[in-house]
């Protein structure tokens, strides 16, 4: 072989090792990095993810970052590529993020259902109504009721039933705590006000003890949650694999297993449903 050729096949064979290398480098470099989960507050202070989490950690050998905010805000870190999974509770939003490109492969994990609280005395005579016509007579009587204000899917919810109602919600009467479900529970505990929080994380929140459950079991109050992929197009800090294996993990069988066993040595109940595998049609038939 000619000195040349012998060079070229040299740099040749150079260039595919370090190539090589680099694939098994981003590879490391994927599995080291934390899987960011964008996720509700709801998951975090009902103390779920302090179940699910450590359990996919030991299994996948991967750490998680959480990130709890409202659901509006944890599909906009998604949609930025600021997190590698999104598992949130805000349908209209979710699938907007799907449509638009933004996410991708969405699923069915859980439900539980939204509740209506307030104080014992029950000022605006709420207890027992449908969804509808207690946020009505809630506005009617003016009574001091707390919304979280963050774009969260209890918000969302929220302010839904206030349109179904024909209220415009405002004055003094109506407060945004602008933070999650545990802060806003214990807001309006101290002030002696209505608020809507998930089941779950009412029954979790010791400084909701002084408010009452007073609106239930309304096909209305309905409250599923879904798990979104993040594309790799969303960014380059997308850990597009890290994020998928949570994803892929929380649906299976072990994961769907530990949340509907989640809350019931402690309240008696499951705080959640667990719902992989069903349609969202099975769901709303249920309820």
């Amino acid at each position: 072989m000619h000195l040349r050729a012998r060079q070229i096949l040299v740099v040749l064979l150079a260039l595919v090792a370090v190539a090589g290398c680099g694939s098994d480098d981003d590879t490391a470099s994927s599995d080291a990095k934390p899987v960011i989960l964008a996720t509700t507050t709801s998951t975090q202070d009902s103390g779920l993810l302090d179940v699910l989490v450590p359990a996919f950690e030991k299994e996948s050998g991967l750490k998680v970052k959480t990130v709890a905010v409202g659901s509006g805000q944890a599909i906009d870190m998604g949609a930025r590529g600021e997190a590698d999974v999104a598992l949130v509770h805000s349908p209209a939003a979710e699938e907007k993020m799907v449509a638009e490109g933004e996410g991708r492969n969405r699923r069915l994990v859980m439900h539980n259902d939204f509740v209506i609280v307030g104080p014992a005395s029950d000022p605006a005579h709420i207890r027992g109504a449908d969804a509808t016509e207690a946020m009505s007579r809630i506005a009617r009587a003016k009574a001091p009721f707390i919304s979280r204000g963050d774009d969260s899917g209890t918000n969302a919810l929220e302010l839904k039933l206030w349109e179904k109602a024909g209220v415009a919600p405002k004055g003094s009467w109506y407060q945004e705590s602008g933070q999650g479900m545990g802060a806003t529970l214990q807001i309006a505990a101290d002030k002696d006000a209505y608020t809507i929080s998930d089941r779950g994380t009412f029954l979790a929140t010791d400084s909701a003890r002084d408010l009452r459950l007073l609106v239930e079991g309304d096909p209305a109050l309905l409250n599923v949650y879904h798990v979104i992929e993040i594309p790799a197009s969303n960014g380059p800090r997308v850990n597009v694999r890290g994020g998928d294996a949570f994803a892929d993990w929380i649906v299976s069988a072990p994961a769907q297993k530990m949340i509907g066993a989640f809350g019931v040595q402690k309240f008696g109940r499951p705080l959640f449903t667990p719902d992989a595998g069903k349609s969202d049609e099975e769901i709303a038939q249920a309820a």
